[in-house]
């Protein structure tokens, strides 16, 4: 066992009150970072330091996500927070090692980084599938979405109190920052991440673009894998639905299911449904949703420009207070708000009633 990893062999539990150690359970992320060898494959991408008060960059940033999970949202409260876990892991980084490490992630550095996680993530996900319960495919509205990795596509907003540097006015009329991920549902892991200035456009084709290739970097054997791409209304722009189409080989399958902006064409069709074309709508169980109701909209709306077999599915519910100030004429006249999700998914393999709106509903 080498240094980078041997300071546990002699960690004992006990409850006699003595030798506390704070936020203990950071203590176990630093053990998981170690036994499936993410810190040996960040200590990798650095030289050894010659100096006597050199600090172990994979140390550094291992301490970093740790912190951040217990909290930390800045350097400062990171170096304190980690001071807790100081009699096991040693003197923790101070918040000035922590800004130099971070200030030399370069984009080529940056690249080695995604490498070095992606191989690690191939052994856990290995470790995954080893496990009594198998790799964790999800399950929705009653059936298992077994060999479908699905990974959602979202942005947030990060408020900051400060003039720090990248940070704007949001579309929310907030001030901070605007990043724009890429997480896995399987596993609910971060796959990738696009940090961006709070004034960032919402669906700006090519940060979409960017994220979903770092992320499909990110999981094993993806060129020959069933993936599910959901994203919000940002995502409903012909580029990226196009390059999803294109994503599709005959080793690799990818489904999206995306938010749609509604137009009057669109509520033009919407009330050209008969009243026998809705279904009631299914939650994650699979039970009834009362006052939910879903229909298929395709080929009501023509439309030039799409991917051909491109799917339309509307769902309606009656307005709640927060809703009402924003309904339309159309909306205002029948009573419902409807919401549309456009998708690719003709029927899903080895999935029964995958192709019904009601499925795609909750799936979405």
């Amino acid at each position: 066992m080498s240094e980078r990893t041997g300071w546990d062999r002699r960690l004992s539990v006990t409850a006699d009150g003595k030798g506390l150690v704070g936020h203990a359970g950071a203590v176990l992320l630093h053990k998981l970072a170690d036994r499936v060898g993410l810190t040996e494959a960040l200590g990798g991408l650095w030289p050894d330091g010659q100096s006597a008060t050199w600090r172990d960059r994979a140390h550094v940033l291992v301490s970093l996500a740790a912190a951040i999970v217990c909290g930390a949202r800045s350097v400062l409260e990171a170096e304190r927070l980690q001071a807790h876990q100081a009699a096991l892991l040693g003197v923790a980084p101070s918040d000035s090692t922590t800004r130099r490490t971070l200030a030399g992630l370069d984009e080529a550095m940056l690249a080695r980084l995604a490498k070095a996680r992606a191989t690690v993530r191939r052994h856990v996900w290995q470790l995954l599938h080893l496990r009594p319960g198998g790799f964790p495919w999800l399950m929705v509205a009653g059936k298992r979405l077994r060999g479908w990795i699905v990974i959602d596509i979202d942005a947030t907003i990060i408020t900051c109190a400060s003039d720090k540097s990248g940070a704007a006015v949001t579309f929310k009329k907030t001030y901070g920052f605007h990043p724009l991920a890429c997480w896995c549902a399987n596993t609910q892991e971060a796959l990738a991440m696009l940090l961006r200035t709070g004034n960032a456009g919402s669906n700006t084709v090519a940060d979409h673009l960017r994220v979903l290739r770092e992320a499909l970097a990110q999981i094993p054997n993806s060129c020959q894998a069933k993936i599910l791409v959901r994203i919000d209304g940002a995502g409903a722009t012909h580029d990226l639905l196009t390059h999803l189409e294109g994503l599709n080989t005959t080793r690799r399958t990818v489904r999206y299911l995306v938010g749609w902006m509604i137009t009057e064409a669109d509520e033009r069709a919407i009330a050209r449904l008969p009243a026998t074309a809705w279904s009631d709508s299914l939650d994650q169980d699979g039970q009834v949703c009362p006052g939910y109701h879903v229909a298929e909209l395709t080929g009501l709306n023509q439309r030039t420009g799409w991917p051909d077999g491109m799917r339309l599915l509307v769902r309606r519910v009656r307005p709640s207070a927060r809703h009402r100030k924003n309904l339309t004429a159309f909306e205002h006249r029948t009573g419902w708000k409807y919401s549309v999700v456009a998708t690719n998914i003709g029927r899903m393999w080895g999935i029964a009633g995958s192709h019904h709106p009601q499925w795609l509903d909750a799936l979405a």
